[in-house]
């Protein structure tokens, strides 16, 4: 046998289960399967996909969770066309969001040229707008302070608001925070979040100096920073199970893991349980849909195709190594008697987010009054931000004629959602009458087509202080036992961009062991 062929028949003698079918375990599980590697993916919940899931509302395909992907690194766009969709990728339409709950003012478009809302010039007019002459002032003196400490400030709210003032703290850099990243200001560490940042302002000298030369430096427009998918970022892992199906990967949904166990000869025993739509186990709720005329439950096509695919197995599986790619509270729980030094507790509370999804008849809406969506000042609103859908994508504008869809997200770090103890019918009137004093246009129940409400619970964001020095102990710990991985975003951070390469990284790691017994070297 040539090498390649005793490499092939390694492969296929080797087995590995991903315990997880959100993003990061289809990518892990892609990264073993398409090498020949036997896997099995088992998912707890009705379908595949995560916080990456669709929804059917009034006839109208949207994103019910994450609705696009950072292009940075270009990783998510290089998966993207590996799977034949790169013709699908979209830019948003160009446009600025807008903050609303400005003391006085109402609401007014978000400056651009700046950093986490933090501004280079106080007095652009655009700023001044919402921060008024005295925020402006106050933050000019900035740039009048000796540089003492600039360069070694990790906390984002408390070096914004030593340096340039309450307001830009208040009414710039928090909406940004809690409605892009749902975490305050003061917990966030200023370089993970804005990498380079400190630096640029110890050259500079003051932290709008440091943002004008962060800014200075951008190779891409704001705009460009994000794309989605013609159709919706739940075609990203539908590509992905049909790619894993293609390579004889087995797929099962309803199916959750209740434990590990080390195996005599090497290798992990999983034990597993069928989820009922109401198992505490689900990594996922049920996905639940309120229409205004009349009320009916929809799914797509797709996504029965999807629910259906080798749904349910109790009993145990053995495999050579397992890829735990589930929440954090999951992971741990499986992974922390295995791990010496792995807590079996979460640290601290990951944000709750509920998005309501509403589609509308409102002519008056044609404007795009808001731009693209809404952040707001935490405390002025219900809502934490939201998003005009069909001012925002062209795609979903093209799939709605007549018709606008508009997301509002509840929910923050430490905030529980406003939501959260409403039934779906009371969910949606709130959604309704928070998207009218955010657009600024009167807005009616007579006018809702229908309403989608999703929840889910993030992963912490990887930008809070303490984060990162928590995730390398985890990855760590787990690292320490042979023929184990963890993936998703609470090892990751947040968001697609570093989600993927992650989970690449960590396949690579597995698939390396199971079949050269080497691990890569951590750098």
């Amino acid at each position: 046998m040539t090498g390649v062929e005793d490499l092939a028949a390694s492969a296929s003698e080797t087995s590995v289960v991903v315990i997880g079918g959100g993003i990061a375990g289809l990518v892990a599980a892609l990264e073993c399967a398409k090498v020949g590697i036997r896997v099995t993916v088992v998912e707890a919940s009705d379908r595949v996909g995560g916080v990456v899931r669709s929804a059917e509302v009034a006839g109208v395909t949207v994103d019910a969770g994450a609705e696009s992907f950072a292009t940075r690194g270009g990783t998510v766009r290089g998966l993207i066309d590996e799977l034949g969709l790169g013709d699908a990728v979209v830019s948003p339409n160009p446009g600025r969001a807008w903050v609303a709950g400005i003391p006085g003012g109402d609401a007014a478009p978000l400056p651009g040229g700046g950093v986490l809302g933090i501004p280079a010039n106080p007095f652009d007019e655009d700023v001044r707008r919402i921060i008024g002459w005295r925020g402006a002032w106050r933050a000019y003196l900035d740039r009048l302070r000796p540089p003492l400490t600039i360069g070694h400030q990790h906390s984002l709210g408390a070096l914004v608001r030593s340096r340039m003032g309450a307001r830009v703290l208040d009414r710039l850099v928090a909406p940004v925070t809690s409605g892009v990243y749902s975490a305050r200001p003061d917990d966030v560490d200023v370089d993970l979040a804005a990498p380079g940042l400190n630096a640029a302002l110890t050259r500079a000298g003051s932290l709008s100096g440091g943002v004008a030369q962060l800014v200075g430096d951008r190779t891409t427009a704001p705009g460009a920073a994000v794309q989605g998918i013609d159709g919706g970022m739940a075609r990203l892992p539908e590509a992905l199970h049909t790619r894993l199906v293609e390579l004889g990967a087995d797929v099962r949904v309803s199916t959750a893991a209740t434990a590990l166990a080390p195996r005599a000869g090497g290798g992990w025993t999983v034990s597993l349980t069928d989820s009922a739509p109401d198992d505490p186990l689900l990594a996922d709720p049920p996905v639940r849909d309120t229409d205004a005329h009349p009320p009916h439950e929809v799914h797509t096509g797709e996504r029965e195709e999807l629910s259906q695919s080798a749904a349910g197995s109790a009993g145990e599986l053995t495999a050579d190594a397992v890829i735990v790619a589930t929440p954090e509270t999951d992971a741990r729980r499986l992974l922390a008697p295995h791990a010496p030094g792995l807590a079996r507790e979460t640290p601290g509370a990951a944000p709750v987010v509920e998005i309501v999804t509403l589609v509308l008849d409102v002519p008056a809406l044609d404007a795009r009054p808001r731009g693209s969506g809404v952040l707001t000042v935490p405390g002025s609103h219900t809502a934490k931000a939201l998003t005009h859908s069909t001012a925002k994508w062209g795609w979903v504008e093209a799939s709605a004629p007549g018709l606008h869809v508009v997301r509002v997200s509840f929910g923050a770090q430490g905030e529980a959602p406003a939501t959260e103890a409403l039934d779906d019918a009371d969910a949606a009137a709130l959604a309704l009458s928070e998207a009218s004093a955010l657009l600024g246009v009167p807005l009616t129940g007579a006018q809702l087509r229908g309403a989608h409400r999703e929840r889910y619970t993030q992963a912490q964001p990887g930008s809070v202080i303490g984060r990162a020095a928590a995730q390398r102990v985890a990855r760590a710990a787990v690292h320490k036992v042979a023929g184990l991985a963890a993936v998703g975003a609470w090892l990751a951070g947040t968001g697609l961009a570093q989600v993927v390469p992650d989970a690449v990284r960590e396949a690579e790691r597995v698939r390396r062991a199971a079949l050269f017994g080497a691990v890569p070297r951590e750098d």
